[in-house]
């Protein structure tokens, strides 16, 4: 199922559900989500929470288009409401069906802050752009968080030269935006 808003390329951004309003992290965030939506991408992200509400409501605030994608099994297991800064929701069943439409459905991801759920973003994103199972598309990391862990990884001999470039770092919302459009 795509978002409604088809006219516009969808960016997915990933992060951690814990930051809070206020945060350096949810500030952070916030302003990526309102360069996105400024530059005309439709925002999607897993509709939750910290770093996904703190997009949300940059992008909604700069009168972007929001998608999220939430599930069902990771309700049954807290309470989970989402967010309200959403212009579109989709919901799962599964977390597996959640990922799957977050990294499929994109044309460009971005990844912020977060723990063992942004890692596994990360790392299918990458094995699927990897084994062709999507096309390539703009991977940045824009969290100084993960630079410390995926660097050496990217060099290292466990992933192929012609891999290497899958993954960038970006340091500002405008480098952002310019490996976002390919530049």
């Amino acid at each position: 199922m795509r978002a409604k808003s088809k006219q516009q390329p969808i960016i997915s951004v990933f992060g951690s559900s814990f930051p809070s309003a206020g945060s350096v992290d949810y500030e952070h965030a916030r302003s990526i989500g309102a360069s996105l939506a400024s530059a005309g991408y439709t925002v999607m992200n897993g509709g939750y929470a910290g770093v996904m509400a703190a997009v949300s409501q940059g992008a909604a605030e700069a009168g972007g288009y929001v998608v999220g994608v939430t599930c069902q099994q990771l309700e049954g297991i807290g309470a989970r409401a989402p967010n309200i800064y959403l212009s579109e929701h989709i919901t799962y069943p599964t977390l597996d069906e959640r990922v799957r439409h977050l990294i499929h459905e994109a044309d460009g991801y971005v990844v912020c802050s977060g723990g063992y759920g942004t890692l596994h973003e990360i790392a299918s994103t990458l094995e699927w752009m990897r084994v062709r199972e999507i096309p390539r598309r703009p991977f940045v990391c824009h969290s100084a968080f993960w630079q410390p862990l995926l660097q050496p990884l990217m060099i290292s001999a466990y992933i192929p030269e012609s891999d290497r470039q899958l993954l960038q770092f970006a340091t500002s919302n405008e480098q952002m935006l310019s490996q976002l459009a390919g530049e």
